[in-house]
């Protein structure tokens, strides 16, 4: 079963964004969490992750950066990665696909978006 690495400072954000997945019937085995990129690129290397859940704004290391950075990478760099964020900005959005980024949710989000974004990613129950 699938392991989801959800980045966001927000130690309540990371929860609620839990929670509203596990509610959502969607299928996942473990989540781990960072509270920045920096900390996310060490999750990941350390990890088999399958899916990322990442927010833009966040201190050390941006959500952008992060994305950026994987994709540069060579190991685990086809990971998918939808960006979680109140960026919701044409020219936001447009960044983050460019840079690499599978997908796109703006907060605040219902279950129902969050499971209709993650559902080409993670099955459901």
């Amino acid at each position: 079963m699938p392991k989801v690495l959800i980045i966001d400072d927000s130690a309540v954000m990371r929860k609620i964004i839990q929670r509203n997945i596990e509610q959502s019937g969607l299928l996942v085995d473990e989540f781990f969490e960072a509270k920045d990129g920096r900390e996310g690129l060490e999750k990941t290397a350390s990890n088999n992750i399958d899916l990322i859940l990442c927010d833009w704004n966040m201190p050390n290391m941006t959500g952008i950066d992060f994305v950026k950075t994987l994709r540069g990478s060579r190991q685990k760099s086809k990971i998918p990665i939808v960006m979680v964020t109140t960026e919701g900005s044409e020219g936001k959005i447009e960044e983050a696909k460019k840079s690499g980024a599978n997908g796109y949710l703006t907060k605040p989000f219902s279950p129902e978006q969050l499971k209709s974004k993650l559902g080409n990613y993670l099955l459901l129950k």
